[in-house]
């Protein structure tokens, strides 16, 4: 594509040097450049791309896109936003593929990755293909692509959705994070499904208060569209139980269908049973009713498996493809995730990262466990410190034992960040917690002190496989290192 093909398209726009260069491709990163792409400078919080331009160049860009002018040697499209003016070379460039594409988005403090899962397993079962973007990975048949983001730069998700229409997808389902939203990533996706989960605290650090990180959420609902076109509906998926949901109802043009347990809602769960294995409900839709029983475990898997089910209810999906499709799921990774080596008493690995998602876990865990309940917990680095001290809070509460450690420190140390979830246990006796910094010792030290019928949960990292401290990340999975030590107590013939 000649780069004054996609000059025409930014009003804004001045073009330095020769327009009817042929672009091949588009990158943010001066590292991914092949000989014959476009760079885009992208100013971030910590670094800024307009100083990597000439590094492109090098690697074989042959035009830049920029808010200065830069002295490197290369045709140069200087706008006043390059966030801006990259949502629309994306989407022009790879070819609106969400125009065509049917595209679900998921936001809220938590469930999402849950739910996207849930969606997709369903419209597989439907016999549909699906593309998958979220925090686990971008996902398409076999392919799978590991993610740095939950949601992807606009240029990489405007490549993936790309992908995903030239392999015959008839859908996309992804994570959509109050960041995406804040920093513009997701301009130029046309979505026909919004969900909204919940709203809890979390990113207070980015966001500053509540109230901006509920109207970063907002957006994906605003986004929506005005219009009511018959061949392109719009629906705004909205979870009936919290309160959020009517600020988000009042700022978006779209259908809203609700789903909920406690308040009245187009599709309600009842007659909730949980056990430590699986959750059966019945469930009222405006198809129809009907009993699923998951192998998913809490009240939150309702919660999630209800967003899903009425998404595919607007999409013709068959009650009972979804009862079937549901039923089938054993579960998402790093989300109550067993890890078992034939131990007399539960172990498990969940995502748990806010005060909200960790007294979820812990509440369903007290419903099941028959002795006693350990909880080892940490707190991420650079992130919301607010949330630190509730966090042990929360952990104290619900478990009979706690062990505070360290999650991902990134640039903070360690010690520092548990100094601030104590803060929260002034009033609790000390013997109730343990703190271990090492991340590794206190999940083996968990392990080496339950006994039978007892329940270790491991929370804050759950699908991650690493451990980010001082920029570089270190090898480090909960549920490889959690395995590794039931298998040292055995050896050690400790009993149970």
């Amino acid at each position: 594509m000649k780069l004054k093909k996609l000059k025409e398209q930014l009003v804004l726009a001045h073009l330095h040097g020769d327009g009817d260069i042929n672009i091949k491709g588009i990158h943010t990163d001066s590292r991914q450049v092949s000989p014959g792409d476009l760079f885009i400078c992208l100013r971030g919080f910590t670094v800024d791309g307009h100083n990597f331009a000439s590094r492109a160049v090098a690697q074989g860009a042959v035009a830049i896109v920029a808010e200065e002018r830069l002295d490197v040697d290369a045709p140069q499209l200087i706008v006043p936003d390059t966030r801006r003016a990259m949502a629309v070379l994306s989407s022009y460039f790879f070819g609106n593929p969400t125009e065509r594409i049917k595209l679900i988005g998921v936001t809220g403090t938590n469930g999402k990755t849950t739910t996207t899962h849930l969606i997709h397993h369903i419209l597989t079962a439907w016999g549909k293909k699906a593309g998958l973007i979220g925090t686990i990975h971008m996902r398409l048949g076999e392919r799978t692509v590991d993610m740095k983001n939950t949601t992807p730069e606009a240029v990489d998700l405007q490549r993936y959705f790309h992908e995903m229409e030239a392999a015959g997808a008839d859908y996309a389902v992804m994570e959509v994070s109050s960041h995406a939203l804040d920093m513009g990533r997701v301009r130029g996706c046309r979505y026909r499904t919004a969900i909204f989960t919940n709203l809890t605290q979390d990113h207070l650090d980015y966001h500053g208060t509540m109230e901006r990180y509920r109207e970063a959420k907002g957006l994906l609902f605003s986004q929506l569209g005005n219009g009511y076109s018959p061949d392109k509906p719009v629906y705004a998926v909205l979870n009936a139980d919290d309160n959020a949901s009517e600020y988000f109802a009042k700022r978006t043009a779209a259908q809203v269908i609700t789903y909920g347990i406690d308040q009245r809602a187009d599709v309600r769960a009842k007659n909730i049973i949980i056990n430590g294995r699986e959750t059966s409900f019945d469930v009222e839709t405006f198809c129809g009713n009907i009993r699923l029983t998951l192998q998913l475990v809490g009240k939150f898997s309702v919660y999630n498996a209800l967003a899903a089910i009425t998404c595919c209810l607007l999409e013709g999906v068959p009650l009972g493809i979804i009862k079937s499709g549901l039923e089938g799921i054993a579960g998402v990774d790093g989300r109550f995730e067993r890890v078992d080596a034939g131990q007399r008493f539960t172990v498990l690995v969940d995502y748990a990262h806010t005060p909200d998602s960790l007294e979820n876990v812990l509440k369903t865990i007290t419903e099941f466990a028959q002795g006693r309940v350990f909880c080892v917990v940490g707190c991420g680095g650079d992130r919301d410190r607010a949330k630190r001290p509730l966090m042990a809070q929360i952990a104290v509460k619900y478990s009979d034992v706690t062990v505070l450690t360290s999650d991902n420190p990134r640039s903070e140390e360690p010690e520092s960040i548990l100094n601030d979830m104590v803060t929260g246990l002034k009033n609790v006796d000390p013997a109730r917690y343990t703190v271990i910094a090492d991340r590794r010792e206190a999940i083996g030290f968990a392990i080496q002190q339950a006994a039978s019928d007892d329940v270790v949960l491991i929370a804050g990292k759950g699908h991650e496989t690493y451990q980010e401290i001082k920029g570089t990340r270190y090898d480090f999975d909960d549920r490889k290192v959690a395995h590794d030590a039931l298998i040292t107590r055995k050896r050690k013939g400790m009993k149970e």
